[in-house]
């Protein structure tokens, strides 16, 4: 795995460099070395979705009775109108690569590169009419918190930033990002919907007053947009800065326990595009070894990524995380200075984090190529033991309502 994460990356360095030269040369078609990497991932998508889903899971396998169907009382009501009106803007052929019945493969079709390199499903912003712009739209923000509004703009204006460095139009633009729905939204059967574009991946799945809203990557390159239509841009500060600041505020020998390793050299996420069944095992600061001050200080971590969800939602999602704050642990790599570079994960049986300093891809123009930088990050949150999409709770569901 740590191979091909390298490798990857190194291709897309050498795509980009050759992809800008022949692309502003000519506009008849990709180069060939972009051809071979779609292809790259194609198949990765292919071999991944061609296996049974299972979820993350540690080595010793599933952990079974995590998610029970529940009332929580959080009604989904607005989400459904808003996801209705928008399928209601669609034409029939808009429609028929948009929508995908609740339990279609589609959902694990996604990536978080770029859209030249990995075809996307569904209807984009970028084709969009200004009628279905504002429903789909809508549709974030019924479903989403203004901080998470707010990332997914943020995170677009940086694909601007990406096109302006590269003069890429096939792969970068701030509307590139696709929406597809799951299913027929519903306050009672199981539906959802997918954001998916180069470094923003909603996945929303709804059952009932239930809601599930991962896997969900959060990223970004360039971090800080020095010049251009979107100059000061700046995206993912809290989830850097606040994981710095609770590695500092551990002592020494929690410190210790936590790292991995102490040297940052190359990209460390693990669980990204086409990793729904990895198996991972847990490492670093178990929470039962902190303080009652520091257990509150890692949900409050946790509580940066879980706000993008709108609320009563997040709260109820928070309250999950929070039941397994003893068995949650967070592991880091690299050191912990001011201005480190660094990963670092949080892992328990309902939630999996990760955050990922990157080499640079798209700014090797003003990043050194090969090095991680603050100016290129990962992250992804995912449900462990099988609920991602949620899964599980639409396999419980189908047990009993089979349709």
């Amino acid at each position: 795995m740590k191979k091909s994460t390298l490798s990857i990356g190194a291709l897309l360095i050498a795509v980009s460099a050759s992809f800008s030269q022949v692309y502003s040369q000519s506009g008849d078609g990709y180069p060939e070395a972009l051809l071979n990497t779609k292809r790259v991932f194609s198949r990765g998508l292919a071999d991944a979705i061609g296996q049974p889903f299972r979820g993350v899971a540690t080595s010793t396998g599933v952990v079974s009775d995590l998610f029970p169907l529940k009332s929580t009382g959080a009604s989904t009501a607005m989400i459904v109108s808003a996801a209705s009106t928008f399928l209601g803007t669609l034409n029939n052929a808009e429609l028929s690569r948009t929508q995908y019945a609740v339990d279609d493969p589609e959902w694990r079709n996604w990536s978080n590169v770029d859209v030249g390199i990995f075809s996307r499903h569904g209807v984009s912003l970028e084709e969009m009419s200004d009628q279905q712009k504002t429903a789909a739209w809508a549709l974030l923000r019924a479903s989403l918190s203004a901080e998470g509004i707010a990332q997914t703009q943020d995170i677009m204006k940086t694909e601007q930033a990406l096109f302006e460095l590269n003069g890429e139009p096939i792969r970068y633009g701030e509307e590139k990002y696709y929406f597809t729905v799951m299913g027929i939204p519903s306050t009672t059967e199981p539906w959802g919907w997918q954001l998916d574009g180069h470094h923003l991946v909603i996945n929303f799945f709804v059952l009932g007053d239930q809601v599930v809203m991962t896997p969900a990557f959060w990223g970004g390159e360039p971090v800080f947009t020095e010049s251009g239509k979107y100059a000061g841009n700046r995206i993912m500060q809290d989830e850097q800065n606040q994981g710095l600041a609770f590695m500092q505020s551990l002592d020494a020998g929690q410190q210790a326990a936590a790292t991995i390793d102490p040297n940052k050299t190359r990209n460390n996420q693990l669980a990204a595009a086409n990793e729904d069944n990895l198996t991972l095992d847990y490492e670093g600061l178990r929470g039962s070894e902190l303080s009652s001050a520091q257990k509150s200080q890692l949900l409050n971590l946790i509580r940066v990524y879980i706000a993008n969800m709108r609320e009563p939602h997040a709260n109820i999602t928070m309250d999950e995380i929070g039941q397994h704050i003893g068995e949650t642990y967070f592991s880091w790599i690299g050191n912990a200075e001011d201005d480190a570079v660094f990963y670092y994960r949080i892992h328990s049986p309902v939630i999996l984090i990760e955050f990922d300093h990157q080499n640079p891809v798209g700014t090797t123009q003003i990043n050194a190529p090969g090095t991680p930088t603050r100016d290129h990050i990962h992250t992804i949150v995912r449900t462990p033991n099988g609920n991602d999409y949620g899964k599980d709770l639409l396999a419980q569901h189908l047990a009993v309502h089979p349709h």
